[in-house]
């Protein structure tokens, strides 16, 4: 498949659309891929802020689908992107939250929950 500008250009403006961003079947409140499910698990067990993150359905569109596995020459959905770089698929996320790169990694773009600060009061 050729890629086209306006797919490329959409893809770019997508992954520059916050800190965190996941390429999935389906969406985050319901997953359409077992893989998906792992993934956006995952994301939420490391405690990625909503605020910083976002997802793209690639079911929703047939272009977006195909460019972005030729985009990232990985053939396969989910792609987790971080601060715009290529991070893999749900095996590499997968290993990654086993070994605490992923932890590590969130951690470093600041696409954390906040932990609350304790209150110097006491």
């Amino acid at each position: 498949m050729f890629l086209s500008t306006e797919i490329k250009k959409a893809i770019e403006d997508a992954i520059e659309s916050a800190p965190v961003v996941l390429f999935m079947k389906g969406t985050p409140e319901f997953p359409k891929c077992g893989f998906s499910r792992a993934t956006i698990g995952l994301l939420g067990n490391q405690g990625v802020d909503p605020a910083k993150f976002a997802a793209y359905n690639v079911l929703e569109d047939p272009e977006l689908r195909e460019g972005i596995k030729e985009f990232s020459e990985w053939p396969t959905i989910p792609q987790l992107y971080v601060n715009k770089e290529f991070i893999g698929g749900c095996d590499v996320i997968t290993s990654m939250a086993r070994s605490g790169e992923l932890a590590d990694l969130l951690e470093e773009a600041r696409a954390l929950v906040p932990e609350e600060e304790e209150t110097k009061d006491n």
